[in-house]
């Protein structure tokens, strides 16, 4: 299960552009909390702290609890704003959530066993389609990741959702496809891709 985040924010008193670059010039980021039928809370939190966060790779899929005024507030990361040419963080928003509440949260993939896969021991390429899986789970179980088994896939297998043993509880968004997580492909095949690429750039030109 994925691990709970603890994040220290301070109340924010004003609103604006300019009262937001002020706190970033002081090191902090603007946020907001919203829902659960209450009223959006603004706040802001240290921009080294959610940088220390966003660096753990689960920070949109854990809880995090957002302390605020002493009291803690349980809630999901859906959004970072980050500057175009630096990558600071400007904004972030933050979902309220009940603790056993059912969430949307992406999951990134895992793959293991790739030693028994025939295909990628021959050489082949795994050429991976979704990094992550958009999973519907309770709150308090949200998995660190989902598990692609390799064993037994070869050169020009697809695999698909429904060869995958999704972790307990939870289902998948996308429910009227089988889709594609990854291919395995032969190195020629995607020479002859690139190449194939290539050509038509030049006769686009």
């Amino acid at each position: 299960m994925s691990e709970q985040l603890t994040l220290s924010a301070e109340a924010r008193d004003r609103a604006g552009k300019g009262a937001s670059r002020a706190l970033r010039r002081e090191g902090r980021v603007p946020a907001v909390i919203y829902g659960m039928n209450e009223e959006p809370q603004s706040i802001h939190v240290e921009e080294k702290l959610l940088n220390k966060q966003l660096g753990t790779g689960h920070f949109f899929n854990s809880v995090i609890m957002v302390e605020v005024g002493g009291q803690k507030v349980r809630t999901l990361a859906k959004d970072v704003a980050f500057h175009p040419v630096t990558d600071r963080p400007l904004h972030a928003d933050f979902l309220r959530v009940s603790e056993h509440a059912t969430v949307s949260v992406n999951v990134p993939v895992r793959f293991e066993n790739e030693d028994a896969s025939p295909g990628l021991k021959k050489g082949g390429v795994l050429n991976v389609v979704r990094h992550d899986i958009e999973l519907i789970v309770d709150a308090a179980e949200i998995p660190d990741d989902v598990v692609v088994d390799l064993k037994g896939f070869d050169v020009g297998d697809s695999i698909h959702i429904s060869s995958v043993t999704l972790p307990k509880g939870a289902k998948t968004a996308i429910d009227d496809r089988d889709f594609t997580i990854a291919t395995i492909v032969a190195p020629s095949a995607l020479k002859s891709a690139e190449g194939d690429n290539e050509t038509a750039a030049t006769e686009g030109e």
